[in-house]
């Protein structure tokens, strides 16, 4: 569980590798169609966003690939693990994000699901572009250099 500014939010799930493989332009707050299972199932703490992605399809806004596991108190009634989710996002939202993935290319990453100070699910997006290869290598080196530069700092002081 990460640590948030704010205790009342509890992050369930954090997709860390997105900053590192994508450049962040844009981030926005949606809301999820769930079933119970997966409620009770995500208050557990389990959940796994890392390969998921979202997608505008006939109007509406999906979560593709995202991976809730059954609840293990739910009987037949249980959900699927990887069933694809509707995400809640205004009209005005909506039309902004396929523009943006249409015409420029972008891509809409998930980042974090977490529950806010209410008690509902809520996924953190983000509006990135993919990085290439040399990108990521000068992130790499950025944050090299800065764990080095804070261990000489702190054998010094």
């Amino acid at each position: 569980m990460a640590k948030d500014k704010n205790p009342n939010i509890k992050t369930v799930a954090e997709n860390r590798k997105a900053r590192f493989a994508y450049e962040v332009m844009d981030t926005l707050e949606a809301g999820l169609v769930l079933t119970g299972t997966e409620v009770k199932s995500l208050r557990e703490g389990q959940a796994n966003i890392q390969e998921s992605y979202a997608s505008v399809e006939g109007g509406e806004l999906w979560l593709i690939n995202s991976y809730v596991p059954e609840y293990f108190a739910g009987n037949r009634f249980n959900h699927e693990p990887r069933r694809r989710r509707k995400l809640l996002v205004s009209k005005k939202e909506l039309a902004r994000l396929a523009q943006a993935v249409d015409r420029e290319g972008m891509t809409m990453v998930p980042l974090k699901l977490y529950f806010n100070e209410r008690g509902i699910a809520k996924l953190q997006m983000a509006l990135a572009r993919g990085k290439k290869l040399h990108d990521k290598r000068e992130t790499e080196k950025k944050r090299d250099w800065a764990r080095e530069k804070a261990r000489l700092l702190k054998e010094k002081g």
